[in-house]
């Protein structure tokens, strides 16, 4: 008798487009990440919800101690590390842009991406990605003059890591001309502008909070590839990762929705 109910349920679930349409868009295989070694107490309680993972690696916050904190906690949780690197500005997080000549930015991010390359060597784990963050992230991703600079610098002393880009970014365009592989990264708690800029942290709604707001959030990005603006317009966006900030206070639910909704590979 339960077998029958069973079979009954499964042919009317196919042969209801409504029914069968939702349950196939509750799943989907998702890189899920997260901006960690930043100083917040929570990062062991994030970590086994991740895919991957960024970590600050001295510019706007962190030392080789902190590095290899957060490189033995992801090793421990089989999460993929990548240098999270930023303006040498440990003042602002590095969420402000810096007028800084070039050649100093060179050398504040060799020092950087090469301090997490050697703790990274030293505890027999792979950098898997590079991801810029803060300000550095947003100025990649609009000013065409430093997003030149900073893929000559990946190319010249790490061609073969991928580069964390927002889609529809300067940097993101430019990347094939220095033969740098590139991973689309979307934001579930971040609101964006049309332009698919991330709306200024200054903006009461820059940053999602509540878990049914940002289900809803992932849910239009990954499915219909599209995402509601703070205008309220929908824009065509692709994603390959999905970051969540370990700052958000509501991290930790919000990873546990996800992994409810969605799952990792």
């Amino acid at each position: 008798m339960l077998l029958i109910l069973n079979l009954c349920h499964i042919v009317f679930i196919l042969s209801n487009p409504f029914i069968f349409e939702y349950m196939r868009q509750t799943k989907v295989t998702l890189d899920i990440n997260c901006d960690l070694g930043e100083g917040m107490p929570n990062d062991s309680m994030l970590m086994p919800y991740l895919g991957s993972c960024n970590i600050a690696c001295g510019g706007h916050f962190g030392d080789l101690e902190t590095i290899k904190s957060a490189i033995l906690l992801a090793k421990e949780n089989h999460v993929k590390v990548g240098a999270h690197p930023s303006y040498p500005d440990k003042e602002n997080f590095g969420r402000k842009s810096l007028k800084i000549d070039l050649k100093t930015l060179e050398e504040s991010l060799l020092d950087q991406i090469t301090n997490f390359e050697k703790v990274c060597f030293d505890q027999n784990i792979d950098m898997h990605h590079i991801k810029p963050h803060g300000a550095l992230y947003n100025d990649l991703a609009k000013d065409e003059k430093l997003a030149s600079f900073f893929l000559t610098l990946i190319q010249k002393f790490f061609q073969d890591i991928p580069l964390y880009t927002p889609p529809n970014s300067i940097i993101f365009q430019l990347a094939p001309q220095f033969n740098i592989k590139t991973v689309l990264e979307v934001f579930a708690d971040r609101s964006y502008e049309d332009d698919l800029r991330l709306v200024d942290r200054s903006h009461s709604k820059a940053l999602l909070t509540e878990v049914v707001d940002v289900k809803e959030h992932i849910h239009s990005m990954i499915f219909d590839q599209k995402v509601k603006t703070i205008s309220g317009k929908k824009i065509d966006i692709k994603a390959e990762t999905l970051c969540i900030h370990g700052d958000n206070p509501s991290a930790l639910p919000i990873l546990q929705m996800i992994h409810s909704n969605f799952s990792i590979k």
